[in-house]
């Protein structure tokens, strides 16, 4: 699936491969690293060299050699001349989870609903590790980021109103653990909350009302509201948002008009997947 995989991602998931090859005999190191090859291709890199993927993957050339020799024989990758790029078919990968979870089909049609109503994009997404995850979305016209955000696409969850959500939903220990993990955030804005213990104050208030909203602290003008789908037993196991430009909403209006909304579909969704509405 298309998204914000990182060089880093992908070496990191190459060195997790080694250290779970030594202490797990059950750990395919090979599958682990056919991933990693897999990862070393982003957005911004479609196209690599056999010596860029070993780089980018940290693999040994060799290694790189066979694993792409794999994805192309498999229809996962091709290659033209130097150049190896991934093919249609590696979305297969992710869409056997989006359609494994059923949060595709129920989500889609009532965030498509929304969107004519409000004309804001919606999106949904899921917390993997520190990041969060786009797994469905219906853009507007209008573009509201520096960035293009598509299924699969990844960002910071302490920075996004939809991981906030999904990061207060977490039991208390773990939430502890992660924020403290998390060391030095960047500024990515004036608005952006660095300190921690505001942090954690932002994401504790997002427990107690049941929503998050932010406001230019991802990206100049960006303006979200975020709240939680819920699935059987009343666990969260989505967030749903709206983005909006401060230049079109107010924050009066986002609260007053875009968040009641939200929390319609949001209840719509979780329904459909067989969670509490509250």
């Amino acid at each position: 699936m298309p998204g914000g995989l990182s060089t880093r991602g992908a070496a990191v998931s190459a060195r997790r491969a080694a250290a779970a090859d030594d202490a797990s005999g059950e750990f395919v190191q090979s599958l682990a690293r056919g991933l990693a090859v897999i990862r070393a291709f982003d957005a911004a890199n479609p196209a690599l060299t056999l010596s860029d993927v070993a780089r980018r993957a940290e693999v040994s050339r060799a290694a790189a050699r066979r694993l792409l020799h794999t994805l192309v024989e498999l229809g996962y990758a091709e290659a033209d001349a130097r150049l190896f790029r991934l093919r249609p078919k590696v979305l297969e990968l992710g869409f056997s989870y989006l359609h494994g979870t059923g949060l595709w089909g129920a989500a889609q049609p009532v965030m498509v609903e929304l969107v004519e109503r409000l004309h804001e994009s919606c999106s949904a997404a899921v917390l993997d590790g520190d990041d969060i995850v786009y797994v469905a979305r219906v853009p507007t016209r209008t573009r509201i980021m520096s960035i293009t955000l598509g299924l699969g696409s990844r960002l910071p969850a302490h920075l996004t109103s939809m991981g906030r959500v999904l990061l207060a939903a977490l039991p208390g220990a773990e939430l502890d653990r992660r924020l403290a993990a998390l060391g030095a955030v960047e500024a990515r804005t004036e608005r952006t909350l660095t300190d921690a213990a505001a942090l954690r104050r932002a994401i504790a208030k997002v427990r107690t009302q049941g929503f998050a909203i932010l406001d230019q602290e991802l990206e100049p003008g960006l303006r979200s509201a975020a709240v939680p789908v819920h699935g059987p037993g009343g666990s969260v196991i989505a967030a749903l948002n709206v983005g909006t430009h401060a230049s079109r909403v107010t924050m009066d209006d986002l609260r007053g008009r875009v968040l009641p909304a939200l929390k319609e579909t949001a209840q719509a969704v979780s329904r459909a997947m067989g969670g509490a509405t509250g």
